[in-house]
């Protein structure tokens, strides 16, 4: 729970009626009784620790206003702030526990019989949304028309965002990602543009038209092949000038209740002539006015991200319009499914920044054996291992941000073709690890259903698995490497900036170069070939931003070969700061 500063916006609320939220202030922790003199009451409570108060996620986050500054994007601080206080607003934290407490519910049919395929969602999920959209995480950086930092100051607003709430951010990655795709397109980029940027939420069940904002969501994976989206069986059958008719299934298709969702499906033109693997862009409605016949067959059950709907669906002869050229599906659904991977980075970055506040704050203020917890030199070295792998996160999340504002820059898009499958491969897979040893520090108060903490661990896996698993982004990432050598001369020169700083860094880029040069690695090798790509460019950040605790004690650990780290957290060498680092990772 946090200090309230100011609570959403009122204006869509009160447009759709949504009730008010209450928030029920937590009793503060009762001083320590001394039990020489006498026996606590069995009500009496101590030694329990006093809800967090943040009063600004950005302003606290050095890491993050690090990040932010050496990406270039100061620019954006002012309004940084502002998001990192109204997201702090304990009214926000809040809607996120009762969004997740009441999932989403699916209505076939109307009272009358119609078929609807409605989802409908507790209030506080419409809050939540109104509150991103408003704050352009849907869309803000397409809103640019000259070069700016705007995917950077994004990127760290959407990080801030995840730590408060995640079902709500599917939608939003989604709705962004496409926007890359849609603009490609003249009619796309016309018709559907301009509603998705803007600033207004609105859920209304509506054809897009009568709407005053857009969401877009996707359906790629099928019952029979998930990552091998060219087993497809789905259908699309040319019906008029502008449009298809598809027949078929999607396994999973995200967010059903988006305005409308890009799909792949083998088309034939009107002649009967097989066109391959084709996008469409499948609205709720038809352009008739008719309800499009996308029919939801159920919504998943899913570990995590529960309070957000994951359907599946069968199209029985939904219309679509064919979005890119023939054949071409893959590359075009690829254009969104690129900056929803950088999502699946800076939102796990998100998580896994709550994770280590709130189990640094729980350690200040619990005692055990006389002593604060943080003061306890085994748990102080697991938080700081923690506090070092999220530093190491946020600073990969925004320089991989930077290189998505560099539309031009050719250099810059190799990085980010390298960079995104090798950083959503390696932050995706430390997030549960992180999430599982960030409970364990608030022991049985960490693993119940009135803290975040449950739902953070239950979060953490998605990302990981969405977007195409850890084996998918290692492929990529060899694909990267071996279609161009300069990609390899172009990590090597960002590692070299940092050179110098430390013996360890230096040693591991000096190994990592030979390993290139020598090409000696294949398949089988490629995680370890990622591991070492990610961890020495998350090194060079960290040492760029200062010569700081944080970043020998990651050189010392993540690039060493000499030394048992990686086994569990807490494996720190003696000559780590740990106190310094845990200091200046949460000074709350």
């Amino acid at each position: 729970m946090r200090r309230a500063a100011s609570g959403p916006d009122s204006s869509a609320a009160a447009r759709y009626s949504y009730p008010a939220i209450v928030v029920t202030k937590k009793p503060t922790m009762q001083t320590p009784v001394d039990r020489a003199t006498r026996r606590p009451a069995p009500d009496e409570v101590f030694n329990q620790v006093p809800p967090l108060v943040d009063e600004d996620f950005f302003a606290s986050d050095r890491t993050l206003r690090d990040a932010v500054l050496r990406e270039g994007a100061a620019s954006g601080t002012d309004e940084l702030h502002r998001v990192g206080r109204a997201l702090a607003d304990p009214a926000n934290v809040e809607l996120a526990r009762q969004a997740n407490q009441s999932p989403p519910v699916w209505k076939s049919f109307d009272p009358q019989g119609h078929r609807v395929d409605r989802i409908d969602f507790h209030p506080a999920w419409h809050r939540l949304m109104e509150g991103i959209v408003a704050r352009g995480f849907h869309a803000s950086p397409w809103e640019q028309t000259a070069p700016s930092r705007a995917h950077t100051i994004r990127a760290a607003g959407y990080l801030m965002q995840a730590r408060v709430e995640q079902g709500t951010l599917c939608p939003t990655t989604m709705t962004y990602g496409a926007v890359a795709a849609l603009r490609r397109d003249d009619w796309a980029a016309l018709a559907w543009v301009p509603r998705i940027l803007s600033r207004v939420y609105d859920p209304r069940d509506l054809p897009v038209e009568q709407k005053h904002g857009a969401l877009i969501g996707m359906g790629m994976t099928e019952k029979q092949g998930g990552s091998d989206v060219r087993a497809n069986t789905t259908r699309a059958v040319r019906s008029d000038v502008d449009g298809y008719r598809l027949t078929g299934h999607k396994w999973f298709y995200s967010a059903p209740q988006c305005d409308a969702h890009l799909v792949l499906a083998y088309a034939t033109d009107a002649s009967g002539a097989d066109e391959g693997l084709t996008c469409f862009l499948v609205p709720r409605f038809e352009p008739d006015g008719t309800r499009n016949a996308v029919r939801v067959q159920r919504l998943k059950d899913k570990l995590g991200n529960r309070s957000n709907a994951s359907s599946e669906v069968e199209f029985a002869c939904a219309w679509g319009r064919r979005l890119g050229e023939p054949g071409r599906g893959v590359p075009t659904i690829l254009e969104m499914g690129t900056y929803t991977r950088l999502d699946c980075v800076i939102g796990t970055a998100g998580m896994m920044r709550e994770a280590v506040v709130q189990a640094i704050h729980h350690a200040r203020h619990r005692a055990t054996f006389g002593v604060a917890l943080v003061d306890q030199p085994l748990m102080t070295a697991v938080l700081a291992d923690l506090a070092i792998e999220s530093a190491a996160a946020t600073a990969l999340a925004l320089r991989l941000a930077r290189a998505f504002d560099a539309h031009d820059d050719e250099d810059e898009t190799l990085f980010r073709r390298l960079m995104t499958s090798a950083s959503k491969f390696w932050v995706c897979k430390r997030g549960p690890e992180l999430a599982a040893e960030a409970m364990e520090v608030l022991g049985g108060n960490g693993y119940v259903e009135e803290g975040p903490m449950a739902r953070l661990y239950r979060e953490m896996p998605v990302n990981s698995i969405w977007e195409g698993s850890g084996n998918i982004m290692c492929l990529d990432v060899l694909r990267a490497l071996g279609r161009s050598q300069r990609t390899a001369e172009l990590i090597l020169a960002e590692l070299e900036r940092a050179r110098g700083r430390t013996a360890a860094f230096d040693r591991a880029v000096d190994r990592f170069a030979t390993l290139l040069s020598t090409q000696a690695f294949d398949e089988g090798s490629g995680r370890g070939l990622v591991r070492q790509l990610v961890t020495l460019t998350q090194a060079s950040l960290l040492l760029r931003s200062d010569t700081c605790a944080t970043a020998d004690a990651f050189c010392a650990t993540r690039l060493s070969t000499g030394t048992a780290w990686g086994a569990v957290y807490g494996e720190l060498p003696r000559t780590c700061d740990v106190h310094a680092i845990v200091d200046r990772s949460w000074a709350g």
